[in-house]
């Protein structure tokens, strides 16, 4: 059971591996792009490929659903990605129960956006873990796990890639080793939980009143989606990357204040450093670098960017 890119390395290695899969169910297609042309999730593509039977229930609540995870008769099922919760009688229908990939080091970052929050947060390290599933937030008790570095400047997409190409023998691990019978659980220290909520638009409304590194960190978690957005001159604008460093104009500027010094675009963050921003995008126009901004605003002393509020125009994204 999975949907989105992170759950693809644990498909190709489950088929690699040579265990039978009785079917794949992953969500119903969804409009997207600016027709709305309905599009398959990434899952389901790539099952169609290997030629395994693929199914897309709405919902998971219906007689219909559960009459058709019964006729698959799984004796595991293993949950990547999938994005709905299993009801109670899922969880208790195969012989060695359902399992999960998680993009965390339970119990951290339990929830919907582990990977994004880990980056926001500016988390030095993470990793992944498999756990068996229970009607809780993740709450599962854990059996492997393998921890990696994040780098100070890498992006959620280049991190979700990387773990999702690590999960994909472990999980294939898991499943023989809950077979054989030589692999245990371990509860989690509940304790020691902290969560990871799915992402709302407003996640990325950048406070410039922030230090420069949290806005860096808040820019390389959340685009592509939800994005983080500034305002300027009365228009949205995405941040899509930035950098931090010594840029030799430490001042006494207010937060947000642009400044531009040699072809570079900067601003002034809350901790009185600025931050670099390398590529920004107008509201319905195409990405452009921070020197071509530069180029075209003309800015004047002391503009600032602003902060998108609840209260403000739509964000178009």
């Amino acid at each position: 059971m999975g949907s989105a890119t992170f759950a693809l390395p644990s498909l190709n290695s489950i088929f690699e591996a040579g265990h039978t899969v009785t079917g794949v169910i992953t969500q119903p297609d969804k409009p997207s792009g600016r027709g709305q042309v309905l599009q398959g999730p990434p899952v389901k593509k790539r099952a169609y490929d290997l030629h395994l039977p693929t199914y897309q229930p709405a919902s998971l609540k219906t007689d219909e659903a559960r009459q058709l995870c019964e006729s698959l008769a799984p004796e595991l099922v293993v949950v990547v990605a999938y994005g709905k919760i299993l009801p109670p009688w899922l969880l208790r229908l195969p012989k060695y129960g359902c399992i999960n990939l998680h993009g965390s080091l339970l119990p951290r970052y339990r929830g919907a956006a582990p990977v994004h929050w880990a980056v926001a947060n500016g988390e030095e390290k993470t990793g992944v873990c498999t756990m068996l599933l229970d009607e809780g937030l993740d709450t599962g008790p854990v059996y492997l796990s393998e921890e990696t570095p994040i780098g100070p400047d890498e992006t959620v997409t280049q991190l979700y890639d990387r773990l999702a190409v690590m999960g994909g023998p472990m999980v294939v691990r898991t499943i023989e080793g809950i077979v054989d019978g030589n692999l245990e659980a371990t509860p989690q220290d509940d304790a020691r939980a902290t969560l990871a909520p799915i992402l709302k638009k407003q996640d990325g409304f950048l406070d410039w009143t922030w230090s420069s590194r949290q806005i860096h960190n808040r820019v390389r978690a959340l685009n592509p989606w939800p994005g983080t957005v500034a305002r300027f001159r009365d228009r949205v604008y995405k941040i899509l990357a930035t950098a931090t460093g010594s840029f030799g104009s430490e001042g006494n500027a207010e937060p947000g204040t642009l400044m531009a010094s040699k072809g570079r675009l900067l601003v002034t963050c809350g901790d009185r450093l600025p931050i670099e921003i390398l590529k920004i995008q107008p509201e319905n126009k195409n990405a452009i670098s921070g020197k071509d901004f530069l180029n075209g605003a003309r800015i004047q002393p002391g503009e600032k960017f602003g902060t998108v509020k609840d209260n403000g125009p739509d964000v178009r994204t």
